[in-house]
C-alpha cells in the first residue's frame, strides 16, 4: 500500500470515527463521569490541563500541539509516524500533548488507554504510547479483550507489575481517561485524531496541514 493510499484511508477513518463517536456518546456516560475545567468566558474546556500528558515539554515554547487520540484508531496509527517525524524536526520548539479519546465502539480502545495511563503513573508514558501504536496492527479491531497482551507490554517496558495491576483496577485511572474524553466532547472533538495548535482546532485535509499549522505559529 503506497503512502497516498494510506493517507486516503486515514482521512476516511477520521470521518467514520466522527460518526461513531456521536452514536456512542450515551454508552460512555455515567453518574461518576468527571467534569473538565470549563472556561467561564468561552463555555468550553481547556485544551491543556495541569494533568495533561506531555510527550514534549518545552518551557516558553511558542507552539503547543494537542492531539486527542484513540490507540485503536487506524487513522491515529497512520498519523503516528508522521507525528513522530514532526516531534524530531521541531524538537525544542513545540510542546506536544496527548489526550485520551477512546471511541466506545472500539473494543480495546479504553483498555489500551488504561494501560497507557497506568504506565504514565510510573513515568513511562512515552514507552507505552509507542508500544501501542507500533503493535496496533497486531491487536486492533479484535473482538477479544487484549488486557493480558497490554500487561505483557507493561512487563517489557519494565513497570512494577504490582503497581500496574493496582492502577488498572483503580477507578481513578478510568476517571482520568474519562476526564480527557469529556474535555474532548466539550471542545467539539467528534473523531480521532483531532489536533489543536495553540488552542485552534484543525480541520485537516492532508497530513501536511498539521506541519503547516505548526510553522504558521512559529516566530518568523
Amino acid at each position: 500500500m503506497n503512502t497516498n493510499t494510506k493517507i486516503a484511508i486515514a482521512f476516511a477513518s477520521i470521518l467514520a470515527t466522527g460518526v461513531i463517536a456521536f452514536a456512542a456518546i450515551a454508552a460512555v456516560q455515567n453518574a461518576n463521569r468527571p467534569t473538565p475545567t470549563i472556561d467561564d468566558a468561552t463555555g468550553v474546556a481547556a485544551t491543556v490541563e495541569e494533568n495533561s500528558h506531555r510527550l514534549d515539554d518545552v518551557p516558553d515554547a511558542p507552539v503547543t500541539v494537542v492531539e486527542f487520540l484513540d490507540f485503536e484508531c487506524e487513522a491515529c496509527g497512520a498519523f503516528y509516524p508522521f507525528v513522530e517525524e514532526l516531534r524530531v524536526k521541531y524538537d525544542g520548539q513545540i510542546n506536544y500533548v496527548i489526550r485520551y479519546f477512546p471511541i466506545p465502539s472500539h473494543n480495546n480502545s479504553t483498555t489500551a488507554a488504561l494501560a497507557v495511563e497506568a504506565a504514565a503513573q510510573q513515568g513511562k508514558l512515552e514507552q507505552m504510547y509507542n508500544r501501542m501504536f507500533e503493535t496496533q496492527a497486531q491487536w486492533g479491531e479484535s473482538g477479544e479483550s487484549k488486557a493480558d497482551l497490554f500487561r505483557t507490554y507493561a512487563q517489557e517496558i519494565g513497570l512494577d507489575m504490582s503497581q500496574y495491576d493496582n492502577a488498572i483496577a483503580d477507578p481513578k485511572t478510568a476517571e482520568r481517561v474519562a476526564f480527557d474524553f469529556e474535555a474532548g466532547r466539550s471542545l467539539g472533538v467528534n473523531g480521532t485524531p483531532t489536533f489543536f495548535v495553540n488552542d485552534k482546532k484543525l480541520e485537516l485535509q492532508s497530513l501536511e496541514d498539521l506541519e503547516a499549522a505548526i510553522v504558521s505559529e512559529l516566530p518568523k
